[in-house]
């Protein structure tokens, strides 16, 4: 059966990404000096103004305001006509510590209290379930439409940060519809890039340089045809754009972050939380065991669902859905990885470093799909094929 799947990203110039990136930003400048804090950093922004706030514990001395300014700057918007700039945005910063009554399930949860071993001590930050995805469509073992999405902005970010196409402002948007024959690609259907301008460029001329210049490198030729729809700015202008453009906040671009809506997604955000926040950390595992079950050739498809209640390490329930393609059923899957797999809080942190300020780089084009991220190696496949 045939059928069309569609997926977005957005540039680090679009208004939430804005948002994500300096709230992962005061994470990553925080954990450089307390790997043991406590974040939990949410921003909003509009028009030449940002709203800085949450809950922080933790013994680490940062300039956030200073923080958020450079990373705007970085972002590349240094320019007060364009509606939001480093320079001159008002800040506020409204910052508190971590409820004491969240702290005491974290610090010491109830297994840690029953007798548990050391990976048992810390507790999940918060109820709530998670879920991971890989697939052998991609080389990532991600699904394509996302994997495709994520390079058409990442390429449009890059021709204009070396000034390819200097007319070029940091907001922009892409999505990519990919037909599929059952599980197989097909080819691309639909391309859509709307991308900020500045005036000093005509429609088509921007129309041109756009396609040549981003979606003929991002997307190979073969998956394209004389057939595949390409739409380049729509809507004819896009010269106000950015927080001018639209309000921002951190957290609304969880598809984006994950799986572009190709697999499930548990809720929670993951921009500006330390890793005891399971919404985070397990989402992270909950990838590498999926990634893993299928590089390991024990599925050709695999979704992962983990769940957790509030100060406890272990997770209430784990799930394993192979969509039909397990070498096992998955029962039997989900077995090996209850016994394979450590989902406890603490347990994830110290596998994959996550104390480290590692976040600012997940915070845009994706946190999955980039083998730059401990949570992406494939490093049990091999031990795991003895199940085969």
């Amino acid at each position: 059966m045939k059928k069309l799947f569609t997926s977005e990203s957005v540039t680090e110039g679009h208004p939430d990404k804005v948002c994500d990136q300096i709230s992962d930003a005061v994470l990553d400048a925080i954990l450089a000096q307390d790997k043991h804090a406590r974040v939990a950093c949410e921003c909003s922004v509009t028009t030449d103004y940002l709203l800085i706030m949450g809950e922080i514990t933790t013994t680490a001395k940062v300039d956030v305001e200073k923080i958020a300014r450079e990373k705007i700057k970085e972002i590349g918007y240094t320019d007060p006509a364009c509606g939001f700039s480093y320079d001159t945005c008002k800040i506020d910063i409204r910052l508190n510590a971590q409820s004491a009554d969240i702290a005491l399930g974290v610090d010491n949860s109830q297994e840690f209290k029953s007798g548990g071993d050391v990976f048992d001590e810390t507790g999940a930050g918060d109820q709530g379930m998670m879920f991971g995805y890989a697939s052998n469509q991609t080389e990532e073992l991600m699904p394509l439409p996302i994997m495709l999405s994520h390079k058409l902005m990442q390429r449009l970010a890059y021709v204009r940060k070396q000034g390819i196409l200097d007319y070029l402002r940091p907001d922009g948007k892409g999505q990519v519809t990919v037909l599929y024959d059952g599980s197989k690609v097909v080819k691309v259907d639909t391309v859509v890039v709307s991308t900020q301008h500045s005036d000093k460029v005509d429609i088509e001329t921007l129309r041109k340089d756009i396609k040549r210049e981003v979606i003929d490198v991002a997307i190979d030729s073969n998956l394209m045809d004389d057939d595949t729809k390409i739409y380049i700015n729509p809507t004819g202008r896009f010269e106000i754009g950015g927080p001018q453009g639209d309000s921002g906040l951190t957290g609304r671009k969880i598809i984006v972050d994950t799986y572009g809506g190709y697999a499930p997604h548990g809720g929670g955000a993951f921009s500006g939380k330390d890793p005891t926040k399971v919404d985070r950390s397990a989402a992270y595992m909950a990838r590498y065991t999926a990634k893993n079950l299928v590089s390991a050739g024990l599925c050709d498809e695999c979704t992962v669902e983990v769940a957790y209640a509030i100060g406890v390490a272990r997770p209430v329930s784990i799930l394993v859905d192979s969509h039909g393609t397990g070498k096992l059923d998955d029962e039997a899957l989900a077995k090996i990885v209850e016994k394979e797999f450590d989902f406890r809080p603490r347990a994830i942190i110290e596998k994959f470093n996550l104390n480290s300020p590692i976040y600012g780089l997940t915070a845009s084009y994706g946190h999955f799909g980039r083998n730059n991220f401990p949570w992406e190696q494939v490093d049990k496949a091999n031990d795991l094929k003895k199940y085969l």
